[in-house]
């Protein structure tokens, strides 16, 4: 059954909410600020409730199902964390109060960059960046910053391996750098003599994501990091698979000189539909002073033992600007030192080898019946072709939709035909993930006997299969409703 719109069931007259009488004069609004007609729907109370509802229960979440998509995006978000962003003392602050009045938030803010500076091994960290597509334009500009503080201004390429993020090359360009593909062997790792033949005076960086988008750790790292190095450029490491390395590896101490975390990631945030993110930048000390401001800092030491220090914003040195209003995006800084908090060093190790041991499961699984590419030890998440005959790797994601389950990651990483990239975080239980895999195993067989049932799927879902291309071509991008005369896509 289609959801009606809440307009198919106004009626005249109704009211959801009554407001009280003013208690404060009324003035009238200027007449160009007001419009002729609003239609609006007229609807009880409890219609509205009821009709909200059954939208919401239309959607997959992680409340609802098993959500196993690839690559940079959360599936937990902790209720404490809602809690305790939401406490008074944090929700009730202003950016621009005079700084002695929010000591608890700075120093909260203060002790977050240190955290994440000590788990990704590297010197300082700003909390500016408001997403991590953000935070790589912050690493790329630090790089160029750097080489111009040092007049090195022949540098004008950054590589990037084609098992990286797909934002990287994006960032790369906008930043005024020429992107050269690394291809990878046939070990999913980057191409060592691909990378010695770019490794020239003209080399600014390398955008490196590790794990990779394949799911494997690079084990050649430490030869890639040394070859950058030595012709003079700079590592930025993508850090949107930290999930896997907690406790385990530290990428400044792999030779890293820049990372971005993504705190919607690895240090479960909300992240959807556009946002909010959080994307915190570390960098090495040599790069310290050219890191956006402001940061967090201690201005006043202590002076007893049981006083506590002054906080304040500071601007780097050397700083490569300023990426957003104010202070990046408080309340995720919240929901990230709660889980930090929760966890502890051992918690968050534990995380990492969960969310290992979940993906390595799920891969010996089901790696008989889809094609594995690369049969390695994964990290967090495997990629395996979704072809079975004239079946796509779209055909199996709608169909999993029948069976309760978020379709995978399709189609990316492009380096993998029809790729399915399979994560299933630290979260899920044996018997989800047994589940999923029957699922699977299930989809390949009517693969072979029926697979007019893929090509039709979802078969039980509010809506059936979407034209997505003409969707995306044709967008929709005002409402219509009784008495509205414009048309979808004109201006309103």
């Amino acid at each position: 059954m289609i959801e009606p719109l809440i307009y198919d069931i106004s009626s005249p007259g109704r009211r959801a909410v009554r407001f009280p009488e003013p208690d404060v004069p009324t003035s009238d609004l200027p007449k160009d600020m007001l419009r002729d007609d609003l239609p609006l729907p007229e609807v009880p109370e409890l219609e509205v409730i009821r009709h909200f509802t059954r939208l919401s229960q239309l959607n997959h979440s992680i409340q609802t199902g098993f959500y196993p998509l690839g690559s940079c995006t959360m599936k937990y978000n902790p209720v404490i964390n809602e809690d305790t962003s939401r406490l008074p003392g944090f929700t009730q602050v202003h950016p621009l109060q005079p700084e002695e009045t929010v000591q608890g938030s700075l120093m909260l803010m203060y002790l977050l960059q240190d955290w994440l500076a000590e788990i990704g091994g590297f010197a300082g960290v700003t909390l500016q960046p408001a997403a991590g597509a953000q935070g790589e334009l912050a690493g790329v500009l630090i790089v160029k910053a750097y080489h111009d503080d040092r007049g090195d201004t022949k540098r004008k390429k950054i590589l990037i391996p084609d098992s990286a993020h797909g934002t990287n090359p994006a960032t790369s360009s906008m930043s005024g750098y020429e992107v050269v593909e690394l291809p990878s062997d046939e070990r999913g790792n980057v191409d060592l003599e691909a990378l010695r033949s770019e490794c020239d005076e003209t080399l600014a960086g390398l955008m490196f994501t590790n794990p990779n988008t394949l799911g494997l750790f690079e084990e050649h790292v430490l030869e890639v990091v040394d070859l950058v190095h030595e012709a003079g450029g700079l590592v930025y490491g993508d850090g949107a698979n930290m999930n896997a390395l907690l406790g385990i590896a530290r990428p400044g101490d792999l030779g890293f000189d820049i990372l971005h975390y993504n705190l919607h990631k690895t240090f479960t945030t909300p992240h959807g539909g556009g946002g909010p993110g959080s994307g915190p930048v570390g960098v090495a000390e040599h790069l310290v002073d050219f890191l956006p401001g402001p940061i967090v800092e201690v201005v006043e030491e202590a002076e007893a033992e049981d006083d506590m220090p002054v906080f304040g914003l500071v601007t780097p040195e050397k700083t490569m600007g300023r990426l957003k209003a104010f202070h990046g995006h408080f309340g995720m800084h919240v929901r990230a030192f709660t889980y930090i908090l929760m966890n502890g060093g051992p918690g968050l190790r534990k995380v990492s080898e969960y969310a290992v041991l979940n993906a390595n499961y799920l891969k010996e699984l089901i790696k008989g019946t889809y094609v594995l590419p690369y049969d390695r030890t994964c990290m967090h998440e495997f990629v395996v072709e979704g072809r079975l005959g004239d079946i796509h790797a779209l055909d199996v994601s709608k169909r999993l939709m029948d069976f309760g389950f978020h379709p995978p990651t399709n189609y990316f990483p492009l380096i993998v035909r029809e790729a399915l990239m399979i994560e299933p975080t630290e979260t899920e239980t044996k018997e989800t993930l047994d589940a999923f895999v029957d699922a699977m195993l299930q989809i390949a067989k009517e693969a072979k006997e029926d697979p007019d049932i893929l090509h039709e799927a979802p078969h039980n879902t509010p809506f059936g299969r979407l034209d997505e291309v003409n969707a995306a071509r044709n967008l929709v991008l005002c409402c219509e409703w009784p008495g509205n005369t414009r048309k979808a896509g004109e201006k309103s």
